[in-house]
């Protein structure tokens, strides 16, 4: 079971990425272009929140049958160790930070005027895929 979240956990990283980051580009090409937010930005920005929030449950679920993850707390000197750290604190905690500053601003486009809606998805989503970026597991993650 656990080789099964996790793989499908890397791998859905991909795609939450990649829809992340065209939904933060589409974004700021509609902030600085001052075009009309349409369906087809909804859309994108909709499609971003829906794929970083199904990653956070698949990463909840490995954080809690992983040896790595909740259970790493147990061991003596785990916070000493630099990658056990990243897999059991910093990764789950900056990227669920992350995904609730990209919900944020998915929930602030809904509450502004139309030409404020792509400067709001633009900061709030960027943020979090810089935020994403900082934590992730790169030693692993590339192999």
């Amino acid at each position: 079971m656990y080789e099964l979240l996790q793989k499908l956990h890397s791998w859905w990283a991909y795609l939450a990425l990649i829809v992340l980051l065209i939904a933060v580009v589409n974004a700021l090409i509609g902030y600085t272009s001052k075009k009309s937010f349409e369906s087809k930005d909804l859309r994108i920005s909709l499609f971003a929140l829906i794929f970083t929030h199904v990653q956070l449950l698949l990463g909840l679920a490995v954080y809690f049958v992983s040896q790595k993850g909740f259970k790493a707390f147990e061991i003596e000197g785990a916070m000493k160790n630099s990658e056990l750290r990243l897999t059991m604190l910093e990764h789950p905690l900056i990227n669920i930070i992350a995904i609730a500053l990209i919900t944020i601003g998915w929930s602030k486009h809904k509450k502004v005027a139309q030409e404020l809606k792509f400067r709001k998805i633009f900061f709030f989503y960027a943020i979090g895929l810089v935020l994403i970026l900082s934590r992730l597991p790169w030693k692993t993650w590339l192999v």
